[in-house]
């Protein structure tokens, strides 16, 4: 069976995921294993207790994910608009009888029959979903490169393993994919017979490309309750996480806002798409994890710290 991207992102999250719950779990058994895994999580002040150094890189790379992440969150927005645009706007009667009479008086040698077929309202509300998915993502991106740069003030002697720089590219390579993987390669296919069609025919066969606001605008005003509280959720983690960065800087880190974020791109995304809820159990079982060891590193080092504080989640850990 050929495996298309859904199916790949689905085991990559998977195959993300497991390491940490089973490093997780309270086995003796188990020790050696949670070490290596702890090692490849460590970074900052919890790397700087440790004396072994070897296959690090510093942890202002940070911004190297956030470059990349707007770079790549940007491409695939803009993709994927421009495909759910045309597949799924509706031309209006004088827009057709336009261009036929364009066409019959010798004007234009495009007609609107040859626009792509239509998509069923269903497809159509779900890729004009994964746009709204995206614009949420594009938020978060630019406002954490605008944060690395100038918010967050990295030791020069701050490092962070290898392993963990190489899967923070992965991370935010595969989350945006991840929000619009449904329609990803037929956006891709769609987007470079564009260009093909451009780089042939020349700037004449952009005459058939009609742009207007309201067909842009009016899928969004029809996207369902769902998608509007997921949004709201994800604002109110967005604005607050925001604050506590500008507040600490990078003293700490607050991991349950950024669950907060990606919790409400689950509920906007309606909760039944299980490539999203893979993500999503990555990011918190990743969160956890480190939040944890941080909260271990903080009992160790402070006496005065509170033995009461919870690591992430109240009540639970």
């Amino acid at each position: 069976m050929e495996l298309g991207l859904v199916e790949l992102l689905r085991a990559a999250w998977i195959a993300g995921t497991l390491p940490i719950l089973i490093a997780s779990l309270p086995c003796s058994s188990l020790g050696s294993f949670h070490g290596l895994v702890l090692g490849f999580a460590r970074r900052g002040k919890i790397m700087q207790s440790s004396s072994h150094h070897k296959f690090t890189v510093p942890q202002r790379f940070f911004s190297h994910f956030y470059v990349v992440a707007v770079a790549w969150t940007t491409l695939l927005l803009l993709g994927t608009s421009i495909y759910a645009y045309r597949m799924t706007a509706i031309v209006s009667e004088p827009f057709f009888y336009a261009d036929l009479g364009s066409y019959l008086a010798g004007r234009s040698n495009v007609f609107s029959f040859h626009r792509p077929q239509l998509m069923s309202l269903e497809d159509g509300h779900r890729v004009w979903l994964s746009v709204f998915l995206l614009l949420l993502m594009e938020l978060q991106v630019l406002r954490r490169l605008f944060e690395t740069v100038y918010v967050f003030n990295y030791s020069t002697s701050a490092r962070m393993h290898i392993c963990g720089y190489l899967t923070g590219l992965f991370f935010y390579t595969a989350v945006p994919l991840t929000l619009c993987c449904t329609f990803a390669p037929e956006a891709l296919k769609f987007g470079t017979n564009e260009v093909f069609q451009l780089i042939v025919k020349g700037t004449s066969s952009m005459q058939d490309i009609e742009f207007h606001w309201q067909y842009f605008i009016n899928p969004f005003w029809k996207l369902g309750w769902c998608q509007w509280i997921g949004a709201v959720i994800f604002l109110w983690g967005w604005i607050h996480q925001h604050l506590c960065h500008a507040i600490l800087g990078s003293l700490r880190e607050h991991a349950g806002k950024e669950i907060v974020i990606y919790s409400g791109m689950v509920f906007a995304s309606g909760g039944a798409d299980l490539t999203i809820w893979l993500l999503f159990g990555f990011v918190v079982s990743n969160l956890v994890f480190a939040a944890a060891e941080t909260h271990r590193w903080y009992l160790q080092k402070f006496d005065n710290y509170p033995s009461n504080r919870v690591a992430i989640i109240p009540f639970l850990c």
